[in-house]
């Protein structure tokens, strides 16, 4: 039978629908003669003239009906429900028409009433039956020859997305998964089946299923639930020792851009010790929407996934800048490829240089610019101030003189959790960007908005300690933590996007946002959690060593300064905080400074500058001897 199937279905031509409407007219006018047998019983020859002439009239009938309808154009081995339904209102309504046409021949030719609906009846079962037996037929042939033996699978979750992705792989056997029931808490699941497969019990019942059910890896598909949970059913998992992955968001299976391809290794997003923050942005498509919008720093982690966000509300144009030459190519071949209609520039070139800047907007004229360009680096930049100054300060200067001069009408600069209470070059860096938003934001007249963004620690971002994560845990260790208790924010880079989405949608000039992140994580921590997502146990399978702080580094980071002026908007966990505390008399005078230090390259004389513009700064002792050594005259 499993060969006599995979010679059918291997026919690839015309022939192929052709002998699927052969078939389908048989059958259906096969159930014409055995209506009249089930009907008349021992009676059947008395009737047996119209059975005849109802059966070749019909046999017509329904060979039209069939190529009018398209019934034969049925993919038989991957039917389903809505294929199912279209044969039941073609054959009722044929049955009905044929009702009609033998109540109006009654006279002449006598058949009984009830023989089209019984006709009806058994064609809706011949053709239904030949479309799922050969459904079965090729799902057997495909799972025997299927080369990887079949992975017994529970699934965690018997909801939307649980069931989706069984029903992905019954009716793909030859991914080699093979579903053996689920597990869920919700009390009214229990005891209750789902295409055929029982919900076993609760996820605490997952150590006691694996091992009575020979399960061979647990899979998640609670895509809603919060970090807290993931972990809870990954510590059960690991103590019963068997594998687990998790599936993506419902709705990107219902929107088909998932399959069983795309079941993932949990990530380190999943293990947020938060839930994740979900931002309103209802106003956005107001303020991006046929406008020309321009991304600086637009290869980088935030600054592409920006620009992946905004081209789904429709830009007018989009012009992207980044001096990283690969980089820029990279990200120009992904737009191409994913979004073909969209009307984007990209442009190699550098925020620090103000005549490049100049003929951009010129040419350009953006009405909405994000900069995300600058050094995020902490020890590099203590080891080359100079260039944290020229780059971090001076772009953006340069950047709001443009912002300014062409009438932009909303900018939002990004800046960091780093810039609270400096202790580093790189913070302080970003701390004198945000006093230039302001500064630049009482220039702006109506209609304008000039705010900064404070980020904390973006996961997996360009730089970030999850890849080196991954890769030190790739090699099988060490796992590289600076300090026990050194402890971080988190954020995701979806979140990081959206606050600065959010930030230019408020349209509240002059303000810094800061996305409240709930509590800091140790980085140990972190550290001990991506070493058991990658099915190890930390101390035991990988080691994790303890380096010490790195120059320009805290132990903790803070989100808002001392000073009040932090307050709540109208979005839940989006914080404003209105003043910064720049030195307005002095400023000036000083940025011309610092920005003449930068250009000679004076590392004392930046520090210097930097604790008289901001006076929290706390510079690293040490490297303030090695400059001081370094030019000392």
């Amino acid at each position: 039978m499993t060969r006599l199937f995979k010679q059918f279905w291997k026919l690839r031509s015309s022939n192929y629908v052709n002998i699927k409407f052969i078939l389908d007219t048989a059958l259906w006018t096969l159930a014409a003669p055995l209506a009249f047998l089930l009907r008349l019983e021992e009676n059947f020859g008395t009737f047996l003239q119209a059975a005849i002439v109802y059966t070749i009239v019909g046999a017509v009938i329904k060979a039209v009906v069939i190529k009018y309808y398209g019934l034969h154009r049925q993919s038989w081995h991957k039917v389903g429900v809505k294929d199912l339904y279209r044969i039941i209102c073609v054959v009722g309504l044929t049955a009905l028409v044929s009702l009609a046409l033998a109540s109006l021949v009654n006279p002449i030719l006598r058949i009984p009433r009830s023989v089209p609906l019984i006709d009806g009846g058994l064609g809706l079962l011949t053709l239904s039956f030949a479309r799922l037996a050969t459904r079965l037929g090729y799902e057997q042939s495909a799972l025997a020859q299927s080369n990887r033996p079949s992975r017994r699978i529970l699934i965690i979750g018997a909801g939307e997305a649980g069931t989706l992705i069984a029903r992905e792989m019954i009716r793909h056997p030859e991914a080699g998964l093979r579903p053996i029931g689920f597990l869920d808490d919700e009390p009214s699941k229990r005891r209750e089946s789902y295409l055929g497969l029982p919900v076993l019990g609760v996820i605490d019942d997952l150590p006691k299923i694996i091992k009575v059910n020979q399960i061979d890896e647990v899979l998640i598909a609670m895509p809603s639930i919060s970090g807290a949970a993931i972990r809870r059913i990954i510590d059960i998992a690991r103590q019963a020792k068997s594998p687990y992955r998790i599936i993506p968001g419902v709705f990107d299976i219902l929107s088909g851009h998932v399959s069983l391809s795309n079941i993932r290794e949990v990530r380190v997003e999943d293990l947020l010790r938060r839930e994740p923050v979900q931002l309103n942005l209802e106003e956005i498509a107001a303020y991006l929407q046929d406008r020309v919008v321009l991304v600086t720093g637009a290869c980088g982690s935030i600054g592409s996934e920006i620009v992946r966000q905004v081209l789904t509300y429709k830009p007018k144009h989009l012009v992207l800048l980044d001096r990283n030459e690969n980089a820029v190519y990279l990200l120009e071949r992904e737009l191409q490829n994913s979004h073909p209609q969209a009307c984007f520039s990209t442009i190699i070139g550098d925020v620090r240089r103000r005549d490049k800047l100049d003929r951009i907007f010129q040419a350009h004229r953006p009405n909405v610019v994000f900069h995300a360009a600058a050094y995020k680096h902490v020890p590099l930049m203590e080891a080359h101030p100079d260039e944290a100054i020229l780059n971090n300060v001076g772009g953006t200067r340069n950047l709001l003189d443009m912002a300014l001069a062409y009438n932009v009408e909303r900018l939002v600069n990004i800046s960091t959790d780093k810039a609270v209470n400096p202790t580093s070059i790189m913070g302080s860096s970003k701390r004198i960007a945000e006093y230039l938003v302001e500064q630049a934001a009482e220039k702006t007249g109506p209609g304008q908005s000039f705010v900064s963004v404070r980020f904390g620690n973006v996961l997996d971002s360009n730089g970030s300690v999850v890849p080196i994560f991954k890769e030190q845990i790739r090699r099988g260790g060490p796992v590289t933590v600076t300090h026990p208790d050194m402890t971080r924010y988190f954020m995701s880079i979806p979140e990081a996007t959206q606050l600065v989405l959010q930030a230019a949608g408020l349209g509240e000039s002059k303000a810094i946002y800061i996305l409240d992140m709930g509590e800091p994580v140790k980085i140990v921590d972190l550290a001990r959690d991506m070493i058991r997502l990658s099915g190890f146990e930390p101390e035991v399978d990988i080691p994790i060593q303890f380096m010490g702080k790195r120059p320009g580094e805290k132990l903790f980071e803070e989100l808002r300064a001392a000073e009040p002026g932090t307050t709540e908007t109208k979005y839940d966990k989006i914080l404003v905080l209105h003043k910064n505390g720049a030195n307005q008399q002095d400023f000036v005078s000083q940025l011309e400074a610092l920005m003449s230090a930068g250009q000679s390259g004076n590392h004392v004389e930046i520090r210097s500058l930097i604790k008289q513009m901001i006076p929290s700064y706390q510079p690293n002792s040490e490297q303030l001897e090695a400059d001081e050594e370094i030019f000392r005259v």
